[in-house]
């Protein structure tokens, strides 16, 4: 297994946050609404230097963030196929082209392997900008997989979640990953291997509702939503208005269901911190 270092030009942000930036020299946050280079953002660890807003990065920049500098890519032979000949306004397979060209990725999640303060970890990364995160049968296999390594390796997993939810171009068998994740969870429980659930912004759908919220510890992002259904659906639903702050990281921490929240400046050494404990 080859190792080596990635480096990954620019930020993967939203689709808003590329329009406020043009020619990649110039973010424009979208919550103070201040402007700073790129550079400057991405020296502050993706953040808005002026209001600390996390700004949506992906798998790679992630891990170029927590490694110790090297890292190796696993299960990276297995691809998304239009196995259903799924279309709607056009096919699945034109979707999962372009989505390809766009990001440079082949999926909406990469795992990885290497070390946080010189001790062994895997992670398997989410990608928002690969059709919006969505867990589809290859993002459930390689978390699967990802599961089976640490297993056999004795290595504590990290999945870091940033997703809309269950991919419908796959149908019934993207619903089928939930059940899939969640039993080899269990394997990975019943042998004692340490599971970190991280959750970013969003964190919804059938991700939530499976292996985000199963982890040894859960613990997300500043101001991440995170939740099953999104605030309008709940609200039609239940004809009420909802509670300030409702799903984000901070209102669920309140409500116990995440053991705590993070800043991106801090999380290495948090890790690091926690793969002591567990060692």
């Amino acid at each position: 297994m080859g190792w080596f270092k990635r480096l990954k030009d620019g930020i993967i942000t939203s689709t808003k946050d590329k329009k406020e930036a043009p020619d990649g020299l110039w973010y424009k946050c979208i919550k103070c609404k201040e402007a700073s280079t790129i550079k400057e953002v991405k020296e502050n660890f993706h953040l808005c230097p002026h209001c600390d807003y996390h700004i949506r990065i992906g798998s790679h920049d992630y891990f170029d963030l927590l490694y110790d500098g090297k890292y190796s890519f696993l299960f990276e032979d297995i691809v998304a196929t239009d196995f259903l000949e799924f279309t709607d306004l056009k096919s699945y397979d034109k979707r999962l082209e372009a989505a390809k060209k766009k990001t440079n990725l082949d999926d909406a999640i990469t795992v990885s392997e290497g070390k946080i303060n010189k001790r062994s970890i895997v992670i398997a990364a989410m990608d928002f900008s690969f059709i919006g995160g969505s867990m589809g049968s290859v993002v459930g296999e390689k978390i699967s997989r990802a599961i089976t390594y640490a297993l056999d390796t004795k290595t504590p997993l990290m999945v870091i979640s940033k997703s809309g939810g269950a991919r419908m171009m796959e149908s019934a068998f993207s619903l089928m990953q939930m059940a899939k994740t969640s039993a080899k969870l269990s394997q990975l429980s019943k042998a004692g291997v340490p599971y970190f659930s991280f959750m970013t912004d969003p964190t919804t759908g059938g991700v939530t509702a499976s292996f985000a919220m199963l982890g040894d510890i859960n613990f997300a992002e500043p101001e991440a939503l995170i939740g099953f259904a999104g605030p309008r659906v709940i609200k039609e639903t239940i004809k009420k208005d909802l509670p300030e702050g409702f799903q984000t990281s901070e209102f669920l921490l309140e409500h116990g269901f995440l053991d705590f929240i993070v800043d991106r400046k801090n999380l290495k050494t948090k890790l690091g911190d926690l793969l002591a404990l567990v060692a």
